[in-house]
């Protein structure tokens, strides 16, 4: 077991205090509601199968992929192998489903790896098998920005830019939603107004076509933004009837769990947690953490539960969902692997969870980072 735990008491039936960053709080350094969604598609944080899915067992765990260097997002080919981006590298690696020596297959140009950003979100394309396509969110010389590419050619085709970027918050995880749209978690790049601001893509979950074009049926025709006052989310993903569900990092008091829906406001930088809602202008988390026992990254959804990656918190969240309700949230692994960065649903039902121990923020044990199946 690591040392540096921390308390994991839960302070209330629904409600837990807490927050957190990239491991350091501080600021210096249309219709998816559907009641009965399509199955996520490969790559999706999301294997919703109803209360029937069979919950992962904590107590034993398989060694997927060892070696890595900081692994951030993951997406899954038709086949059952993983692709890999790694952070700080640039370099996307495919890893066999059974496990075992992951082997480059990409080197995504460009990437200015500084601080929480570099290479950051994977998804694959829910039409892989006939475009071949896989998306990746990265940090460049003067913004963020979205590419697709396919991994037998060499030049990735940007399909959104102009993100502002910043040592801090930048948000960057990607997924195809049940509707086969992109979305987007774009984080405030330290920019507090922009999260308020209505004409900045920055402090928002975003919904794109295939194509990086703002997708059809979004709150505001013509706009990329899909709902705004967020600070930095880096994990999302959707539940066995299409709600979409996302955590995200506070400042120095609350990190939150939010159920998503189009053309709502998070309160972001007027409210931190649960707070007023100003006459219902702002949607309030419906779980909360104290900063030391999350810094909430990845996110994936099996059956009826949000599992939450921890990064300051070096453990993995477990929160029942009842509908539109959250159940108590329950820790895991607490302290265990270190910094947890990504928990993805892979096809067979199985959790994997990377580890972020080489971060520049962690205490990396040999064969960090890895990446684990429950």
């Amino acid at each position: 077991m690591r040392g540096k735990a921390g308390a994991a008491a839960v302070l209330c039936a629904v409600l837990v205090a807490g927050c957190g960053d990239d491991g350091d709080n501080s600021d210096a350094t249309s219709p998816m509601q559907s009641a009965a969604a399509p199955a996520a598609p490969p790559g999706s944080s999301s294997a919703s199968a109803g209360a029937a899915a069979k919950a992962p067992d904590f107590g034993a765990s398989r060694e997927i992929a060892t070696g890595l260097n900081v692994p951030w997002g993951i997406g899954f080919l038709p086949g059952g192998d993983a692709l890999v981006a790694e952070r700080n590298t640039g370099r996307i690696v495919q890893v066999p489903a059974q496990g075992g020596a992951a082997r480059q297959v990409y080197q995504v140009p460009g990437v200015q790896a500084s601080g929480e950003g570099g290479l950051l979100g994977l998804a694959v394309s829910p039409n892989y098998a006939q475009d071949g396509y896989v998306y990746a969110y990265f940090t460049a010389a003067n913004d963020n920005r979205i590419v697709r590419f396919k991994l037998g050619d060499g030049t990735p085709e940007v399909i959104f830019s102009g993100l502002a970027k910043a040592g801090i918050h930048n948000g960057g995880r990607i997924a195809f939603g049940p509707d086969g749209m992109l979305y987007v978690g774009a984080g405030d790049a330290g920019q507090r107004p922009k999260a308020q601001d209505p004409g900045s893509p920055n402090g928002k979950i975003l919904r794109l076509a295939a194509d990086g074009k703002p997708a059809p049926g979004n709150p505001t025709a013509g706009s990329p933004v899909y709902s705004l006052g967020h600070r930095n989310v880096q994990g999302f993903g959707w539940d066995s009837a299409g709600r979409m569900w996302a955590v995200e990092f506070g400042q120095d008091t609350f990190d939150e769990v939010n159920l998503i829906k189009p053309g709502a406001n998070y309160g972001w930088p007027t409210v931190e947690g649960k707070g007023d809602t100003q006459g219902g202008k702002f949607t309030n988390p419906l779980v909360t953490w104290a900063t030391d026992d999350a810094s909430p990254s990845g996110a994936a959804i099996i059956g009826d539960t949000l599992y939450v990656a921890a990064l300051r918190g070096e453990r993995l969240w477990t929160v029942p969902l009842n509908g539109e309700q959250t159940g108590p949230p329950k820790a895991e692994l607490t302290g265990k692997y270190g910094r947890l960065r990504t928990a993805v649903a892979a096809p067979d039902g199985s959790l994997w969870v990377s580890t972020s121990n080489r971060d520049g923020r962690g205490d990396p044990n040999d064969g960090d980072d890895r990446i684990l199946r429950f």
